[in-house]
């Protein structure tokens, strides 16, 4: 296959798959600006700037799920364009077939996703990161119903003082670092003692440091503390484990994340779940330009196609469905990570070359 016409037909996918993901991008920027203005129209430390730059610091972080379907729709972009100015038709007559200009579409693909969990995921991470203090330093004395409803599980913890459960609206730090949180305190008998909502706290040796903190018990008034300390057992890597989102870990420290979660004798099995399907991404981005080419590879001026985008739009919702399953299932352990994770892009990936062998070799 001729050199230029590798490079035209990569710079096309190129252009359509960019395009598809920056119109993700601005609109789920757009979005998420609308809904932090209305969380942040009564905090006194919420300025719109401050908001804007949250918004843009937390989108990189959603956008790496919307990454493959970007490839799907950018590739079907592409193809029909390719085919509405007959180019197809025209590569077609010259000798080649779908597997020669399919190939320049399959190395972008691969090429994007290698730079997905390479580049893209470390630093969507680190802005996650330093979107968690912008959050925290505009939302973390909030303890409204509707924050609670939204925060994360309960986490169970031992310390010196007795047992406590705690709760906390968000996280950094790989989970070192709170904001919004609140503890149920209870004495080595199990009497409750205290709730304590905290602004904000960072684990250290053998306890949490807490800032800005009410402290409410049934036999005392409320009272203020600028600090406060709850003890506890947990280490920085139970911490890491129980506190930390697998996304807000850059895939570069994810392997370290694990060995330790490993000889703390904690299961991690959403991170191994999250390094795995990094690891997969070239692969599932591969498969959706293999997909995408089988509901848009046909002549454009034969019509048919609304039929071949809403083929691919249902397409990618299947994926995504399956997709979420498999990653549901081995976040808890009860599916291996390897298996939920390369699972949904080597059956794409089959049925995807299965149904161009038959569309084109018969």
């Amino acid at each position: 296959m001729p050199k230029i016409i590798s490079r035209y037909i990569a710079r096309q996918f190129l252009f359509m798959i960019l395009a598809s993901f920056i119109g993700c991008f601005l609109l789920i920027l757009l979005i998420d600006f609308v809904e932090l203005i209305r969380r942040g129209g009564d905090k006194e430390n919420a300025d719109l700037w401050s908001l804007f730059m949250m918004s843009l610091f937390r989108v990189p972080v959603f956008t790496e799920q919307i990454m493959p379907f970007a490839v799907l729709f950018g590739s079907i972009a592409a193809f029909l364009n390719l085919s509405r100015k007959l180019e197809l038709v025209i590569m077609r007559a010259s000798g080649m077939s779908a597997w020669h200009f399919l190939s320049p579409a399959l190395f972008v693909a691969v090429a994007l996703g290698v730079l997905a969990f390479s580049a893209y995921n470390p630093v969507s991470a680190y802005l996650m990161d330093k979107s968690l203090e912008i959050d925290a330093r505009i939302f973390g004395a909030s303890f409204s119903p509707a924050d609670q409803a939204s925060s994360r599980d309960w986490v169970r913890q031992q310390g010196e003082d007795g047992d406590s459960i705690l709760k906390a609206i968000s996280s950094h730090d790989n989970g070192r670092q709170l904001a919004g949180i609140t503890v149920f305190s209870y004495d080595k008998e199990g009497n409750f003692l205290e709730r304590v909502d905290a602004k904000t706290g960072r684990l250290e040796e053998g306890y949490w440091r807490m800032s800005d903190v009410l402290v409410t018990s049934a036999s005392a008034a409320p009272r203020h503390y600028e600090t406060y300390l709850v003890s506890t057992h947990l280490t920085a890597e139970e911490a890491s484990e129980t506190m930390a989102k697998p996304s807000s870990v850059p895939f570069w420290e994810l392997a370290a994340v694990i060995d330790r979660a490993a000889r703390s004798g904690l299961p991690a099995h959403r991170y191994r779940l999250q390094y795995q399907t990094l690891l997969a991404r070239p692969l599932l981005m591969a498969a959706m330009v293999l997909i995408a080419a089988t509901v848009s590879l046909g002549v454009f001026r034969f019509g048919n196609v609304g039929k071949m985008i809403l083929g691919g739009v249902l397409a990618g919702f299947v994926l995504y469905v399956v997709t979420e399953l498999a990653k549901n299932f081995g976040s808890t352990g009860l599916v291996n990570p390897i298996l939920s994770a390369w699972l949904p892009a080597i059956v794409a990936s089959l049925i995807g070359f299965s149904i161009l062998l038959y569309q084109e070799d018969g």
